[in-house]
This record gives C-alpha cells, sequence and structure tokens, in this order.
C-alpha cells in the first residue's frame, strides 16, 4: 500500500474543562510515547468512527477507510 508522506494537517484551537485538562496531563506524565496530538487524533477518529453514519451526502468508503487508519496509526504510533 502507497502512503502519502504529506497527508495535509489543520491546526484545532478547543477548549476543554480544566479537569480534562489536568487528566490527560497525568496521563500523558504517566505514558510519555503519547502527546497531545497523538491522544486527540485517536480520540476524535475513535469517536467518528463510532458516531458517524454513512449515509450523508459528504460520507464515502474511502473517507471511513481514512478515519480508521487515523484510528490505527495514533493507537499504535505509526507515523509514516
Amino acid at each position: 500500500m502507497t502512503r502519502d508522506v504529506t497527508t495535509p494537517k489543520v491546526s484545532l484551537m478547543a477548549e476543554v474543562p480544566e479537569e480534562l485538562y489536568e487528566a490527560l496531563q497525568v496521563y500523558l506524565d504517566k505514558n510519555p510515547a503519547w502527546n497531545q496530538h497523538r491522544v486527540f487524533c485517536a480520540a476524535l477518529s475513535l469517536f467518528l468512527m463510532q458516531n458517524v453514519s454513512g449515509n450523508g451526502p459528504r460520507s464515502t468508503a474511502k473517507g471511513h477507510r481514512d478515519v480508521n487508519r487515523i484510528y490505527l496509526d495514533a493507537l499504535f504510533d505509526y507515523t509514516p
């Protein structure tokens, strides 16, 4: 399988509850292989895998595969 090494990225700024941020910091301190980027990619892609139906006009099989790939890449720390 050929992977596009120049995958476009978008920077996000989000406000989260302080308790959630503190819990994230505790997790990251105990798990040095993880960082905020990896956690958010895994969490967001898992949410989308579980909650986005495939019936909308913007949904495609490729889009679903891409989200699944991002989730697995984040989970298993794969960076192309």
